[in-house]
């Protein structure tokens, strides 16, 4: 066993946290929503309160103040990202995983890093920018690790007459300190990893064969990935394992050690519900399913906890689900995604192979004619990562509000760039009426930039940002 803190992830303030703010007064919510509403963040107890919200008229008044919190932070802007599947090899027995080692109802595979590369290449013919290599935890025998760091070296190699991955973040297995450096000498933005739950009994429940039973190992990957000197990491849960009050509690745990231990927490914080997986019986029976106001109830809160961190929608979610999230919080999501290693280069919807079921099946451009016409700007870029405002750097531009001098010129810029370049003929209509609109509104250095920026693309440049 891995050892950690004893009092790391702390179950007892947890539950402690919940009974004593299961009962608050209207008073009291709105005295916590206007402490939110300073954006400088909220502690354990605060938390809990907030997860005891029923009463319709307060459930208004969390879900206005979080989206005036994420608008003030992020504007209309949307990221977005596609998931790349290399490998659904696995030594591990999650009960709630088609790649679990012991499913025999799916077809293994590896891909070659001939097929990553085509995989890229239909990628990038759809205008992403960005992608989160997932593998499943284990690698080709006689590659090992290196496995990973040939395919990061792959994606970033394909490249067309207008594009490319610019930026690759990974999920991958735990990794030691030494290979955590390698990675980020592979130039990875964001290293991913969820705990899937924090509730020590039901992980062991769970996790029942394989490297991933160690709870300690798994739970402080992040600090050996910062330690090896990643700044920008993701954090998330897998909502349906247990009480979802006692994960987002849990989690705020982990998001405060990160802060004490390296001045700052998670870059990111996903919110995956669970979904039906091949030949798991607990995926389409979660023990404890979270409804859909408490997944919107949920985003929120985690957006006034944690009000300078990024939350990812994935398409495990409906399309009317993810667009309700957009208010509540959510600033990435996932596009036109695929499950299973190769599923890019497939026709079918859910390929058994697949990792989980999607709500949303969506291809890129209808995702972004709809965001765009909900008033939200699509944004691929990446300045950020390749200009180094990454951890702390990032952290003390956002909060003062001066990232958004770039964020907001930057996103309009690759929104451009992608209409100019992939857009269909209706989703570009509708994309350069709201460039034109956002510009209209915005004032000072941000509007030059952005005119300047927009400019440059409609004169046939590619990739210009500030």
């Amino acid at each position: 066993m891995y050892n950690v803190p004893a009092d790391f992830i702390n179950e007892a303030k947890v539950w402690e946290a919940l009974e004593q703010n299961k009962n608050p007064e209207p008073a009291q919510i709105k005295e916590v929503l206007a402490k939110a509403a300073e954006m400088k963040g909220l502690n354990l107890n605060d938390v809990a309160l907030l997860t005891a919200i029923n009463d319709p008229e307060m459930m208004a008044e969390l879900f206005n103040t979080a989206n005036t919190v994420k608008e003030t932070i992020y504007g209309k802007r949307l990221v977005l990202f596609a998931p790349l599947y290399v490998s659904n090899l696995c030594k591990n027995e999650c009960l709630y995983c088609a790649f679990r080692a012991s499913n025999k109802g799916i077809v293994r595979h590896a891909l070659s890093q001939e097929e990553i590369a085509k995989e890229v290449e239909i990628l990038i013919n759809q205008g992403h920018k960005r992608v989160l290599l997932v593998a499943g935890e284990s690698y080709p025998e006689q590659d090992g690790f290196q496995y990973v760091l040939d395919s990061i070296k792959t994606v970033y190699s394909v490249k067309n007459e207008h594009g490319e991955i610019r930026r690759v973040n990974i999920n991958v297995a735990p990794l030691t300190v030494e290979e955590f450096k390698l990675a980020k000498d592979a130039n990875i933005g964001t290293y991913q990893i969820f705990q899937e739950t924090y509730h020590r009994e039901t992980y062991k429940k769970v996790h029942v064969g394989g490297k991933k039973r160690d709870y300690n190992w798994r739970t402080w990957a992040l600090h050996r990935a910062m330690e090896a000197g990643i700044d920008d990491v993701g954090i998330g849960v897998l909502l349906g394992l247990f009480d979802y009050r006692f994960e987002m509690l849990a989690m705020m745990q982990h998001i405060f050690e990160l802060e004490d231990k390296f001045g700052v927490g998670p870059h990111t914080i996903s919110v995956p519900r669970m979904e039906p997986a091949t030949n798991s019986d607990m995926a389409s029976h979660p023990p404890f399913p979270v409804s859909d106001i408490d997944f919107r109830k949920m985003v929120a809160i985690l957006r006034l906890a944690v009000p300078y961190t990024g939350i990812i929608m994935s398409t495990r979610e409906t399309a009317k689900m993810r667009r309700d999230t957009f208010a509540l919080g959510v600033s990435q999501i996932s596009a036109g995604s695929k499950t299973n290693p190769g599923g890019y280069g497939e026709t079918s919807e859910d390929d058994p192979s697949s990792q989980f079921s999607l709500g949303d099946h969506r291809p890129l451009d209808e995702v972004i004619r709809d965001v765009a016409s909900m008033g939200y700007i699509p944004s691929f870029c990446t300045a950020c990562y390749r200009m180094g405002r990454t951890g702390q750097d990032f952290m003390d531009l956002a909060k003062p509000g001066d990232i958004r001098l770039h964020c907001a010129p930057n996103g309009l810029s690759s929104f451009k760039e992608y209409l100019q370049n992939y857009a269909s003929p209706e989703t570009r209509e509708i994309g350069d009426e709201l460039i034109r609109e956002t510009i209209a509104g915005m004032s000072g250095i941000a509007k030059q930039r952005a005119e300047k920026l927009v400019n440059r693309v409609k004169a046939g440049r590619d990739d210009v940002y500030c």
